[in-house]
């Protein structure tokens, strides 16, 4: 089982003239403990209730991994998920292609269909009904897949028209960047999953069945659609670290292994204080590469 963790809040000790340097010095004992992607969110406003307010501090999502790129050499980097509105494909398919040339190949792409509507509101995104969403979010897939192949000519949708996809550098993953579709919608997200993606991403917290049911539908996804099952990494975000025992963190870990997950991705409490990623590194990362 793979493990990562997740950079949700950026409101550490010091101020916003500390972010840089506490980033940093995470992204660094992430690479150098052995964990395999650091994500973040892509927002513009901090999730209201949940992480704290909208005003407290929130990184854009792509200018956080660039700078984590240069500070690390190993570890992954991706968005945890970006909202298909924020940004249209082509920029959007330039912008990880950036991050994965720049990284030298370390790039993920998660995307999802986008729900904040207050940042929206707030910033002056566009925010359509769901639906148009998600049919923006197959286009912008499509485009991706189309773009990362070299594939120059016109895409018209109903969505989005490009003239002219050229995609130049082009990417030094390959094919190209793992795509992470995030959601557990069971009839719309998952079936894009099984058509486009190299893994879903799903929330611990909605517990084990919840977990094993969505599984199972992407499972029906994959066969509607001639697609291997276990092509598909199954992530689990929002495993919680607030310095439990290293046994009770395993046993979770274990827990979610036996229903179908390979990937865990940790929220780690006081993770500038360094000290607990690495205790996970050296206590836990070891039994669940075994799992």
């Amino acid at each position: 089982m793979k493990a990562s963790i997740q950079i949700a809040s950026f409101a550490w000790p010091g101020g916003d003239a500390a972010i840089g340097p506490t980033l940093a010095r995470i992204g660094r004992a992430a690479d150098e403990g052995g964990f395999d992607t650091v994500w973040v969110m892509d927002h513009f406003f901090q999730i209201e209730g949940m992480l704290g307010t909208v005003e407290s501090p929130m990184l854009e999502g792509y200018s956080a991994l660039s700078f984590l790129a240069g500070v690390t050499e190993r570890v992954r980097l991706g968005t945890l998920v970006t909202g298909v509105v924020y940004r249209l494909p082509g920029y959007l398919a330039k912008t990880v292609t950036a991050l994965d040339v720049l990284s030298g190949g370390r790039a993920w792409l998660g995307i999802g269909a986008a729900w904040y509507r207050r940042e929206a509101e707030g910033l002056g995104f566009p925010f359509p009904p769901l639906g148009t969403r998600f049919e923006q979010l197959e286009e912008t897939l499509r485009i991706l897949l189309k773009m990362w192949s070299g594939d120059r000519s016109p895409f018209e949708g109903n969505q989005f028209r490009l003239a002219e996809p050229i995609n130049s550098p082009q990417v030094v993953s390959k094919p190209h960047p793992p795509i992470l579709v995030g959601g557990g919608g069971e009839q719309r997200t998952l079936r894009l999953v099984a058509r486009y993606a190299d893994a879903c991403n799903l929330q611990a917290y909605i517990g084990p069945a919840a977990i094993r049911r969505k599984f199972d539908a992407l499972r029906r996804h994959c066969q509607e659609q001639a697609r291997d099952y276990d092509d598909i990494s199954k992530t689990v975000a929002g495993v919680i670290y607030t310095g439990q025992p290293a046994s009770e963190v395993v046993e979770q870990c274990r827990g979610l292994a036996a229903i179908g997950a390979d990937h865990v991705i940790f929220n780690v409490a006081d993770d500038h204080e360094i000290t607990p990623l690495e205790t996970l590194s050296r206590e836990v990362l070891p039994a669940l590469a075994g799992l």
